[in-house]
């Protein structure tokens, strides 16, 4: 019986020792920020984050998101969609860069898709190059500012400032 207890406390002791050891190996865990979160300049940390994502043909009343993030080179990635409710199918998509000019003027060079049922024959409308997003009238977004849409109707393609 003594032998058995031995035994099983040896057991029991090998096993917390090897726990220890695993443990002691594993780096801690720390909550850390990236060294491009930690190096934002005060209108980057205007910017970076989510943004409310809205084409008025989708809707004003539920959003789209946009992603906005500092990558390793420095850049701001824009990333962003709003996909419609009432008619599936329907969808603003931004991908590219963006450059702040100053604190109500942003450049977004990369790609504009819309796609809404009752403008080009439902089709997809491409847009490519550097568009210009301003907040002005002391307006809470930023507004594309190559409005010029499919069939010649005006886009409004807005980007909402983060809540405080």
């Amino acid at each position: 019986m003594k032998k058995m207890r031995l035994a099983l406390t040896l057991l029991v002791l090998a096993c917390c020792l090897s726990t220890i050891a695993q443990t002691r190996r594993t780096p801690a865990r720390r909550t850390t920020t990236t060294a491009a979160a930690t190096n934002l300049t005060p209108l980057e940390r205007q910017v970076v984050g989510n943004h409310m994502l809205s084409l008025q043909w989708i809707s004003w009343d539920y959003f789209g998101t946009a992603k906005i993030t500092k990558e390793a080179d420095g850049r701001l990635k824009c990333v962003g969609e709003q996909l419609s409710k009432e008619y599936p199918g329907d969808y603003l998509k931004l991908d590219g860069y963006i450059t702040i000019v100053d604190a109500l003027h942003l450049q977004f060079t990369g790609t504009i898709k819309t796609k809404v049922y009752h403008l080009n024959n439902g089709e997809e409308y491409v847009r490519e190059g550097t568009f210009d997003f301003k907040s002005t009238q002391g307006r809470k977004y930023w507004r594309e500012q190559e409005m010029k849409g499919p069939d010649g109707v005006t886009d409004y393609v807005d980007i909402y400032f983060k809540r405080k």
